[in-house]
């Protein structure tokens, strides 16, 4: 009898768990193919809520989702282990045990493929700028939000032994999505602190400054977009600086490359990406200079055809005169339903398939009732109706990851913690 198939799925994230999830249904369940999903933390959060972590206004614990439990109810294996290196004659990678153990010999480990694929997402690029790593906090992973999270709660804390109101300065570097969403969020943070009597820090001494080097915000989507967002940003009374260049970071000041500063105490990079660092060792593969694998129109790296690559931490031009496919969660999510018939077909040693992105739009969240954007490249909504579109985002991802039913349950669930639970994490 042949053995099965073996696809093995590095990184956990939205693309990667989905992806791992509808293999599961297609081909685990039906004892078509072995599919193997790796990741070094034992629980997944959707990336976008981050920013929400961060600032305290979503509980990690309660969005979190268990890797091994989730396996076992979709028919593909977990392993938990840091990715290290890749040999490819043996067609097998080499893990790290990301806990420690008590014998060092079982720290490291192999795990065999026929077919691997690359879904680790990305990191931030702080571009090796002086201080960045040193002084500023930043939010690819939950534990980062978390950390953010915590400090700006013992800043509040700390102010209430202080006899007089104090002011707070918090800059965020970077006027992309996550910038945005996250300097709209503290916004709204820094009013139930208040509202919860940590009211040392009165709002209006809450000074937030959203830094960026390109001439406007969210460079990425639409003139149109990035004004509206702008005007509700000095609405809020955020200070917005564009053409600035941050060329150096302490503990109490940001410095521009044209000699000005200001003042912060709590600062936060979201400023770039770039592939994580592991794919430094992976010598023999094409990549660009963000360090991303670069692919095929079939999402197969330019080095070898039984390795693919997707979502943030692959360079994928799928048409030779259109733009490189940016960091979109839309774009990691419309790559895993496909690698699902090119999987099969792969498995049928048929042709494979050519990817073909379909933009559907931006969506920029700017409060817990608003947010930004545009449909389809046409379309451009705002207030409450661009809010639930972009909430129905994350409902799509769960209904991929848990099913339509469960969804449905954990959105009755999400409405009851609205109602019972405070509007900030103060602990």
């Amino acid at each position: 009898m042949n053995e099965l198939h073996k696809i093995v799925i590095v990184g956990g994230g939205a693309g990667g768990l989905e992806l791992a999830t509808l293999l599961g249904e297609h081909f685990g369940k039906h004892t078509k193919a072995k599919i193997t999903l790796v990741d070094q933390n034992l629980t997944h959060i959707w990336k976008p809520l981050l920013h929400e972590i961060a600032v305290g206004a979503l509980n990690a614990h309660t969005e979190e989702l268990n890797y091994y439990a989730h396996a076992a109810q979709h028919d593909y294996e977990f392993v938990l282990g840091r990715f290290t290196d890749l040999d490819r004659s043996k067609k097998s990678i080499l893990l790290e045990q990301p806990f420690s153990v008590v014998n060092e010999d079982q720290r490291h480990y192999s795990l065999s493929y026929d077919t691997l694929i690359f879904a680790i997402g990305s990191t931030s690029n702080d571009f090796n700028t002086e201080g960045v790593g040193e002084h500023c906090h930043f939010l690819d992973n939950r534990v980062q939000a978390e950390q953010f999270q915590q400090q700006l709660l013992h800043l509040y804390v700390a102010a209430q032994t202080q006899s007089s109101p104090t002011d707070l300065n918090i800059a965020v570097i970077g006027a992309g999505a996550t910038g945005v969403e996250l300097a709209a969020e503290l916004v709204q943070s820094t009013q139930s602190f208040h509202q919860y009597g940590l009211n040392k820090i009165d709002p209006k001494r809450v000074k937030i400054s959203l830094i960026e080097a390109a001439d406007r915000i969210l460079p990425a989507l639409s003139e149109k977009i990035s004004q509206h967002t702008l005007g509700e940003l000095h609405h809020a009374n955020i200070q917005v600086l564009t053409h600035k260049r941050v060329s150096k970071i302490d503990e109490k000041q940001i410095y521009f490359t044209h000699g000005a500063s200001i003042p912060t105490d709590l600062s936060v990079w979201c400023a770039g990406i770039q592939a994580p660092k592991v794919f430094q060792q992976l010598t023999e593969f094409e990549k660009d200079h963000l360090n991303r694998l670069k692919v095929y129109a079939t999402l197969q790296t330019k080095t070898d055809p039984n390795i693919f690559a997707f979502g943030d931490c692959a360079h994928c031009q799928p048409i030779a005169d259109e733009p490189v496919l940016g960091p979109r969660a839309q774009v990691a999510s419309q790559q895993a339903h496909f690698l699902v018939s090119a999987m099969s077909a792969r498995i049928k040693n048929k042709a494979q398939p050519m990817f073909k992105f379909a933009d559907k739009g931006s969506l920029v969240s700017l409060s817990h009732h608003k947010a930004v954007g545009e449909l389809l490249g046409q379309v451009n909504v705002q207030g409450w109706v661009a809010k639930s579109l972009y909430i129905s985002l994350y409902r799509m991802h769960q209904a991929t990851i848990h099913g339509y039913t469960r969804t449905a349950y954990f959105m009755a669930k999400d409405a009851m913690n609205k109602k019972l639970a405070p509007n900030i994490k103060s602990h």
